[in-house]
């Protein structure tokens, strides 16, 4: 059968379009200035975006993947220290301790959320446990009030992952907590397919104190105080002018484009009612008082390789996040886990599916993906 244009599963053109303008009078004023890295525009970032994300202080860095390196550098982990995390999430969550010579301990996740169990992640905690690396997957909170007096007591340092979630927030009680403001430290990533995307690699730190940013600030400058004045080894982490600049913009706009996100998830859901797909597809599940941004939107499919398959020959494009749990990736064979030890993320690799998700995708896309996935299944 011909296929028809392809659906995306991310399409950045569309969304630079909406900003072409103010971005080439941005980028005009940076090169003019030919200032490039850190300057005016990297600080006025780092208060509007801090100011955004209710911390208390925030400091820009190089990359997400630096963040969380900064972030555990700064929390002073040291090997063979243990921090607890998530089995289900990108690479770096895991890999980012490893290289501190820290070691990564898995806590199974919660089949609906695809967040790191709190009970589990509470009966992971040993006299080793230095700090707590929850991951905010996809764009929705982890429930930290569930553990955060119990860490508290014991002194272990929650850091948190959002590189997932810039803009999404819990409701507990009356309190209304940003992803990034919960913790001791928050890690968040702006490469371009995030909700709040640069046009190349940064990141942010969140810190709760003052002292914890002041040595982030040190650290991501070769632990500098003053030119040619190093208080510790650090590493190269500044971020580029052009991409705070660029995220200045973007993050005026990140309010409607996380509402047209959550708009085009609530038509998904209803789409599949419709259809009738209950039997085979579950939609993700989001937990009460959550603000779900849906950074992606990721069901459980069943037989979900043909399924992609079959959406892919038709011209819709999906993505499988993640393939291979963390504990299981061959380089981790060293911390002893083995296949069967996390049933429900490993269950995940198996089933979960994002459909496309940007602010773009335009209701006809997404009847036209739907409709598919009933061919699929009712064939």
């Amino acid at each position: 059968m011909p296929c028809k244009e392809t659906i995306p599963s991310f399409d950045l053109r569309r969304n630079y379009a909406r900003v072409e303008g103010e971005i080439k009078e941005t980028l005009e004023r940076v090169l003019s200035s030919a200032q490039f890295i850190l300057g005016p525009d990297v600080a006025a970032f780092e208060k509007e975006a801090n100011a955004y994300l209710e911390a208390h202080r925030s400091v820009s860095v190089a990359s997400g993947t630096d963040a969380l390196i900064l972030a555990l550098m700064a929390l002073g982990i040291k090997p063979e220290d243990e921090v607890i995390t998530t089995p289900f999430s990108f690479f770096a969550t895991a890999s980012c301790i490893s290289r501190m010579g820290a070691v990564p301990v898995f806590a199974d996740v919660e089949p609906d959320s695809y967040n790191i169990s709190m009970p589990l992640a509470r009966d992971a905690v040993t006299s080793k446990t230095k700090a707590f690396l929850p991951v905010h997957i996809f764009g929705q909170m982890c429930c930290l009030e569930d553990i955060s007096d119990f860490l508290r007591e014991r002194g272990i340092a929650v850091l948190e992952d959002c590189a997932q979630a810039f803009g999404a927030h819990r409701r507990v009680g009356s309190k209304i907590i940003r992803a990034g403001a919960w913790g001791e430290i928050g890690a968040l990533s702006f490469f371009p397919t995030k909700n709040l995307g640069a046009f190349g690699d940064a990141g942010m730190v969140t810190c709760a104190t003052d002292e914890l940013a002041d040595r982030i600030e040190r650290l991501r400058v070769h632990g500098s105080v003053s030119t040619y004045l190093h208080e510790e080894i650090g590493i190269n982490s500044r971020m580029d002018t052009i991409q705070a600049a660029i995220l200045r913009v973007r993050l005026r706009h990140i309010e409607t484009w996380t509402e047209e996100r959550r708009e085009a998830a609530r038509r998904y859901g209803l789409l599949f009612a419709e259809r009738e797909l209950g039997e085979f597809v579950t939609p993700p599940a989001v937990t009460e008082g959550n603000r779900h941004t849906y950074h992606q939107y990721v069901v459980r499919a069943a037989r979900r390789d043909e399924l992609q398959k079959f959406l892919g020959e038709r011209g819709i494009t999906t993505r499988v996040y993640y393939p291979l749990a963390l504990h299981l990736q061959p380089c981790f064979k060293y911390l002893g886990y083995k296949k069967g030890d996390f049933p429900a993320a490993e269950s995940l690799t198996e089933e979960a599916l994002a459909l496309p998700m940007f602010p773009e995708l335009t209701p006809e896309e997404q009847e036209r993906t739907v409709d598919a996935i009933a061919e699929f299944y009712k064939r």
